[in-house]
């Protein structure tokens, strides 16, 4: 079984890669298409924010 701050460390730096992932879409420009929808990019700018925080809480609670 994986202990709690296994588990946040984890999923701290996985969300952390995730808002990386859309940051770099933002500053690039990178299309994102999904079958015949196009994600606008407000969609991102939400997306870093949200899993930012998640990522940055889940990896502050792994140091405790």
């Amino acid at each position: 079984m994986m202990s709690h701050k296994a588990y946040s460390l984890v999923a701290g730096l996985f969300l952390s890669l995730i808002a990386l992932g859309h940051l770099l879409r933002i500053v690039y420009s990178w299309p994102l298409q999904i079958a015949d929808w196009s994600a606008p990019m407000w969609a991102s700018w939400l997306a870093v924010f949200v899993t930012g925080f998640l990522g940055f809480t889940g990896l502050r609670l792994s140091r405790k």
